[in-house]
């Protein structure tokens, strides 16, 4: 990186937020942050609050409620939102980022004016995303998330362009480790986006996945792989992540995989073939949930059995979809790696109000955790998600 992108990055739009943080900084309780803005069950909790039809958003005391309060100062925050797809997962994601903004907004005054525009054909080539991303920069929005497919550094090109022109990047779900060099060099590895916010998609989805399905069959079994397209990075990350679980059993054997191009449909037909191939397997890996359901299906219109804990076809995909929690409710869908979009849109939420209004620096990459869900937990994790999906929050 040049001097001159390391001056923008510093005195672009993270300096205009520092000195906007400079102006409340003789209160000392702004210091406590986010730190006691949480939501919980019950408002019999110390400080002001702001009630709202899924638990009680706590504000914090009456003196850090003021200072943040202050710190706002009635802004509205013009923000853009544009994943790859306009999809379950996406919307999940979406609801729970507008929770966390309706609690903000009750306890500190802050306003949200939110766009959300994904890739309507192709969404894996990345091109719809360019133009989206474009035209949120020239409308002049204070920050946009971004999930896209579109090459790295494309995208870094377009959120430096951006930057210079006051609005903030932050990613998300996204596999920015592709393109990471080391930052003993560069102190922004990089990368012109202020936040990268996800879980950990090297091999964590891939790889718990995959020793799932060597845990359950003891390390003995066949297995079909139902893939994203070819020349997707998350595709690419998740396989390394499977083949790398897989390895450690020598009775594990993958016999055939299919491109289901992440959708349900696909999904179905790439497993129909596959099992007509290799009606024998004991696993289906669905790189991502709605893979994996398509592939349910497909066992049922094969007359096959799914898997009822000794027998049968175990399928897993990866997402964490309220649909998916039904299905492994009803043994279709026999597990999936919640990679937890409700903690995801709330993350993404604070760390932008975290950097855009109280001037913090936040972390490049923010890691958010994960769960494989069968029958033993879905109560839980299904209520989760459906919480989130009920909440106030709507922009």
């Amino acid at each position: 990186m040049s001097q001159e992108q390391l001056t923008l990055r510093t005195h672009g739009a993270r300096g205009r937020a520092l000195k906007r943080l400079a102006a409340f900084a003789a209160s000392g309780a702004l210091v406590v942050g986010l730190a006691a803005c949480s939501t919980v069950g019950s408002s019999n909790n110390a400080g002001s609050t702001a009630s709202g039809d899924v638990g009680t958003a706590v504000c914090g005391s009456p003196e850090e409620q003021a200072a943040i309060t202050a710190a706002v100062d009635g802004r509205t925050l013009k923000v853009g939102y544009t994943p790859p797809i306009l999809s379950e997962f996406y919307t999940q994601v979406e609801k729970s980022a507008f929770n966390r903004m309706h609690e903000l907004e009750e306890c500190y005054g802050i306003q949200w004016e939110w766009a959300r525009q994904g890739a309507l054909n192709d969404a894996h080539s990345g091109v719809e995303a360019v133009g989206i991303v474009q035209n949120f920069i020239s409308n002049e929005f204070d920050a946009v998330f971004v999930c896209s497919a579109a090459p790295a550094s494309t995208m870094q090109e377009i959120y430096a362009a951006g930057s210079e022109g006051g609005v903030d990047f932050y990613q998300f779900n996204s596999t920015e480790e592709l393109a990471n060099p080391s930052q003993a060099d560069d102190p922004t590895g990089g990368l012109f986006t202020v936040s990268n916010i996800g879980y950990d998609d090297r091999w964590q989805s891939g790889y718990i996945a995959g020793l799932y399905l060597a845990e359950e069959l003891n390390g003995a079994g066949e297995i079909i792989q139902i893939l994203g397209p070819s020349g997707s990075d998350w595709t690419k990350l998740r396989q390394l992540g499977f083949e790398a679980a897989i390895s450690e059993y020598p009775g594990m054997t993958i016999v055939g995989s299919a491109d289901g191009g992440y959708v349900r449909d696909q999904g179905l037909t790439a497993a129909q073939d596959l099992l007509t191939k290799f009606p024998d397997v004991d696993a289906i890996y669905g790189e991502n949930e709605d893979m994996a359901l398509g592939a349910s299906q497909a066992i049922d219109l094969a007359g096959l059995q799914h898997w009822d804990g000794t027998s049968g076809i175990i399928t897993i995909g990866a997402d964490g979809l309220l649909s998916g929690m039904d299905s492994i409710r009803q043994g279709k869908l026999s597990a999936t790696v919640d990679v937890n979009s409700v903690e995801m849109g709330r993350t993404m939420i604070d760390t932008l109000f975290q950097h855009e209004i109280l001037g913090m620096t936040v972390a490049q990459f923010i890691r958010i955790p994960t769960i494989v869900v069968d029958q033993s937990n879905v109560d839980w994790a299904e209520a989760k998600i459906a919480a989130s999906l009920a909440g106030p929050g709507n922009y």
